[in-house]
């Protein structure tokens, strides 16, 4: 059991340390995509760019709901995880209108660099997830 400001800490750690998450989103089936991602200060919104060709793109238009999954466990494949955490955050995904693309943007070039060509390109969305819900967990079972 992790008490509510261990959780808050951990929240907070993950969401501003871990440079990628795992999105889920539904369209025939459930479809995951790794991306780079931002959480604003408040942590209640989650920012990440993709193409409008993309599937995840439609499938956040024809179902808003979604989940980003982002943990600590390191690139090891062979280490303990059992000290592992991870946090998904559930909500609804839009894209975000100009005036806080071009704010999310500037924001995402200074923590992601290597994305610059690729969220100004005009085929490219910046995504805003509205956060609901977080769940924690904190000690990997396998």
């Amino acid at each position: 059991m992790i008490g509510s400001v261990d959780r808050d800490s951990k929240i907070r750690e993950l969401m501003t340390t871990q440079p990628f998450a795992v999105l889920v989103t539904k369209g025939e089936y459930p479809h995951t995509s790794l991306v780079s991602f931002l959480a604003n200060e408040a942590l209640d919104a989650l920012y990440f760019p993709t193409s409008r060709d993309s599937r995840k793109y439609r499938n956040i238009l024809s179902d808003p709901r979604v989940a980003l999954m982002t943990d600590d466990r390191g690139s090891d494949p062979t280490a303990d995880v059992s000290g592992a955490s991870s946090v998904t955050a559930a909500g609804r995904a839009e894209e975000c209108g100009p005036r806080e693309k071009d704010r999310i943007i500037e924001r995402l070039i200074e923590r992601h660099p290597y994305l610059e060509g690729f969220v100004r390109d005009h085929g490219t969305a910046v995504m805003r997830v509205t956060v609901e819900s977080y769940d924690v967990i904190s000690s990997f079972q396998g």
